[in-house]
């Protein structure tokens, strides 16, 4: 029996982050939108751990309430190095 190998429609041209076939390409984002995406990441770890603490579950509670200060951090790190002015 043979097992034909097919290749993908779309090659990568360039070296990717996400090291897994067909994943999508990461791009560099803009300040603002890594500004929004680390505040957006924040809540979801507030949030994720307020639902794992009425779930029963401290120590996951514990773990993403620690995380979530590291995302508010970074975009302090980032709004303190100078966003672009808006035009």
């Amino acid at each position: 029996m043979f097992i034909s190998i097919q290749r993908p429609a779309v090659e990568p041209q360039d070296p990717d982050a996400v090291a897994t076939p067909y994943s999508p390409m990461i791009r560099e984002l803009q300040p603002r939108a890594l500004h929004a995406r680390l505040l957006e990441n924040a809540a979801q770890r507030r949030l994720r751990g307020l639902q794992r603490r009425a779930c029963g579950r401290p120590d996951d509670a514990d773990y993403w309430l620690g995380a979530a200060p590291q995302a508010v951090r970074k975009a302090c790190d980032l709004r303190n190095g100078g966003l672009p002015a808006l035009p």
